[in-house]
């Protein structure tokens, strides 16, 4: 039961070490956009849409190996210690 727990515990970890970068990009651009909407008064929700999905989108293209190699790494891992798991 506690290598399961550990496995569900690392899953977590590499969602979040994943999904951080993307979320701090879009958390960024948001930041920027509000600013500035804030500092030339144009309140208009749909300005900040745009720029905060190229960001993201860029942030991914860019990201996506790593991510990748990250993910694979840890199902190789997995799928090779999954004999031990079951002692």
């Amino acid at each position: 039961m506690e290598m399961a727990a550990d496995v569900a515990r690392e899953a977590m970890w590499i969602a979040i070490k994943i999904s951080l970068p993307v979320l701090a990009v879009g958390l960024a651009v948001g930041l920027i956009v509000s600013i500035l909407q804030a500092a030339t008064q144009v309140q208009d929700s749909s300005l900040s849409f745009p720029p905060k999905m190229l960001a993201i989108v860029a942030t991914l293209a860019i990201l996506l190996p790593w991510m990748l190699s990250v993910l694979v790494e840890y199902a190789r891992r997995l799928v090779t210690d999954l004999p031990g798991l079951a002692n």
